[in-house]
């Protein structure tokens, strides 16, 4: 596909309504580059424990909107046909108004002649097939080559809001969870994401699973990638909510059932979440933690022992670390 690119240099404060002004002339789905730290609660759903430092907020913003070009060269915009160059006066015109009663920065716009984007599918020449010890993951648009007929086979298409498996902490996950599974393995999963720990889990031989999440996207996330894994919804079941504060969910996941309970989330969660956690595992239940970057183990294996739960192993892979530890009998 081809699309021409409108960019305006703006400010931080002004984002929003430039967005919505020149969404009332057909102009959609801003993509923005800033300096805006992500808030709290947006870290909380990211399964890394310390971003890299970003560059200081400088207040300055860019917003750019894409037109799709049509083959005869033409722009559409509200299913009318168009220019580049009456586009641009209409923005300019809607920027001008703008700046007539609030500051916008600069408020100049460039135009891109054209640019190659195909956002439903560019993204695939990234990600391709990879092996967890003896287990293949595979996305949709590749095949198995004879070689691999034999391994534990994993279909998973990235998404918009979760990991492949690809990841260190998912990886050391994994690895945990294949020493302790058994035929009658009853396993939750929380900060379950893409659902991957709990399906390779079920596969594995794991009776049952629980997941919970606190983003809604996980829904659709778990339900293809158990639909292309042949999981039934009998043998996984997501539940939405916050383990650690809402004493509703807690009560739906239950107490002392879970033989597993892996949580690979941030370090910071972990530490709140172990001492909540010990009253859904089962006497003798094992805790298979990761998402911990290596300075952060102590702090993590202190929660656990003051949680009164007894550390089994700690493993590493790169800059990570997963502490598994034991419910006393």
């Amino acid at each position: 596909m081809k699309w021409m690119k409108f960019k305006i240099k703006t400010i931080t404060e002004a984002e929003d309504i430039i967005i919505s002004t020149l969404y009332d002339i057909g102009l959609e789905g801003a993509q923005i580059e800033d300096k805006i730290p992500l808030t709290s609660a947006e870290k909380e759903q990211m399964f890394v424990d310390i971003l890299p430092d970003g560059p200081e907020d400088d207040g300055i913003a860019y917003l750019s909107f894409f037109v799709e070009e049509k083959e005869d060269g033409s722009l559409e915009v509200n299913g009318e046909k168009t220019t580049a160059e009456e586009i641009l006066a209409s923005v300019k015109a809607e920027l001008e108004d703008l700046q007539s009663f609030m500051d916008i920065g600069e408020g100049t716009v460039t135009i891109d002649e054209t640019e190659d984007i195909d956002w439903i599918n560019n993204w695939k020449q990234y990600f391709h097939q990879f092996t967890i010890d003896d287990v293949l993951v595979i996305p949709s648009w590749e095949e198995v080559q004879p070689e691999d007929k034999d391994k534990m086979i994993l279909h998973i298409d990235p998404g918009t809001a979760f990991g492949t498996g690809m990841h260190d902490t998912t990886q050391l996950c994994i690895r945990q969870l294949r020493k302790f599974i058994t035929p009658e393995t009853v396993l939750l999963d929380v900060g379950t994401g893409s659902g991957i720990l709990a399906i390779l889990s079920l596969m594995f031989g794991a009776k049952k699973a629980i997941g919970t999440d606190l983003d809604p996207c996980a829904i659709d996330a778990v339900a293809d990638n158990c639909a292309n894994n042949g999981i039934s919804p009998e043998q996984f079941e997501l539940l939405i909510g916050n383990i650690i504060t809402e004493k509703e969910v807690q009560d739906k996941v239950g107490y002392e059932c879970y033989d597993i309970v892996v949580a690979n989330i941030l370090a910071d969660v972990l530490v709140p979440l172990t001492p909540v956690i010990v009253n859904q595992l089962k006497p003798g239940g094992i805790y298979i933690t990761s998402g911990i970057i290596d300075d952060k183990e102590q702090t993590v294996v202190d929660a656990v022992k003051a949680a009164g739960l007894e550390v089994l192993e700690v493993t590493y892979q790169g800059e990570w670390v997963s502490v598994t530890a034991k419910k006393p009998q």
